[in-house]
């Protein structure tokens, strides 16, 4: 299934290049530092609202739920506006929301501001992707490990900062107009030379994917579990299984972001060098590999291990995969971006839950396993989807 290589589907007013390449990391920063800001505020909004585990997580379910319905519209406008303007709102929607999930105490508002929240973050999700895409391409040579090892940088030092504000005494609300500042100081410095355009605005408003936009979308959907199954259920498994105390078993997705980052940032010269197939092979066939060491081998040393392994296999499979949908020719980014990414949120929200199914008839270590052999099929499908 090979990718047809195209021109920039645009007369795109990148200015100068290093200025638009810069933005467009600035642009990544800033999604994954306002989305990790939000983490640390969950056990003060459950403690406001006096909720179960249950109740909260079916709040949460608003998060993901808002990004999801905004995706298709984020690409639209960007078609339409440019993807300056689509940045730039989702950004200031999301600054404005974060005040608000500092202080609502209300489970009816506070679920509407999660929705709107995640609703900017999706929108500002889709256009930077689409911004990425055309500057990659007009650039020449791979770019795309870089831009999403920001997002990654944005959304440690999101987490760390909101942390550290709490730590020192701040209340969630002061903790959150910081970071708000700080998003859109990033913002004015980038907005200058953020495309004033988007993709191609011709043909329909909305489309199913379909083809290979389809079939990228799945492999996406495949990555994003696989981040999820370490984000929501390494810490339970180094401590139910492994006999880890509660207070370090944080250190598998430490293990698992650290391995992803440094792969991101370091990852445009590894896709330069061994081409896109072979990262999206290997890659799979390394978190595969991952996941059995953690699973196979009854030490907490061999998890973290483990974990390591699939931050790093995993860290250039999905920016590869967006790499391929600004090459094929079925759709255009503004339809495909948006139902890829679609598809991969729907992997990291619904495959842990279903990762819980499975792991209460057959056990935690069986559901894992059952992950790397899905990566197997990534590998497998990356040989077969040819992208350079």
């Amino acid at each position: 299934m090979a990718l047809a290589s195209s021109g920039s589907s645009l007369g795109t007013s990148l200015g100068t290049p290093g200025a638009a390449q810069r933005a467009t990391r600035i642009g990544f920063f800033i999604a994954g530092f306002a989305m990790a800001a939000w983490a640390p505020l969950v056990p003060f909004a459950k403690a406001r609202l006096g909720a179960s585990d249950g109740v909260l997580g079916l709040l949460l379910l608003g998060l993901g739920l808002g990004s999801i319905l905004a995706m298709p519209l984020a690409g639209a406008a960007a078609a339409r506006f440019g993807c300056r303007s689509v940045i730039g709102t989702g950004t200031v929607f999301a600054c404005l929301t974060l005040p608000l999930l500092a202080t609502l105490d209300d489970p009816v508002a506070l679920v509407a501001a999660l929705a709107a929240f995640g609703a900017a973050i999706g929108a500002l999700d889709v256009a930077i992707n689409i911004q990425a895409i055309i500057v990659e391409r007009a650039s020449g040579r791979p770019m795309m490990s870089g831009f999403h090892g920001m997002f990654s940088l944005g959304g440690i030092i999101g987490a760390a900062g909101m942390t550290a504000l709490l730590g020192a005494g701040a209340s969630p609300l002061v903790a959150t107009l910081g970071v708000a500042a700080g998003a859109l100081a990033a913002l004015a410095w980038a907005a200058p030379n953020l495309l004033p355009e988007g993709s191609r605005n011709d043909g329909p408003a909305f489309a199913l994917p379909h083809g290979v936009v389809l079939f990228i979308g799945v492999l996406c959907c495949i990555g994003f579990l696989a981040e999820g199954a370490v984000l929501d259920w390494g810490a339970v498994f180094l401590t139910a299984e492994r006999g880890v105390d509660a207070a370090h078993a944080g250190l598998g997705y430490a293990a698992f972001s650290a391995t992803m980052t440094l792969g991101r940032l370091g990852g445009d010269r590894i896709v330069g060098r061994l081409g896109g197939t072979a990262v999206i092979v290997g890659g799979g066939v390394l978190a595969a590999a991952g996941f059995a060491l953690a699973v196979v081998v009854p030490a907490w040393e061999a998890a973290l291990a483990g974990y390591a392994l699939v931050g790093a296999g995993c860290s250039n499979i999905v920016p590869v995969l967006f790499t391929a949908i600004g090459r094929q020719r079925v759709m255009p980014e503004r339809l495909a971006v948006p139902a890829v990414i679609t598809l991969g949120y729907a992997g990291i929200l619904a495959g842990p839950a279903a990762i819980g199914f499975i792991a209460q008839a057959a056990g935690l270590p069986a559901a894992l396993l059952l992950v790397a052999v899905l990566l197997l099929g990534v590998a497998a499908g990356g040989a077969r989807l040819r992208v350079g």
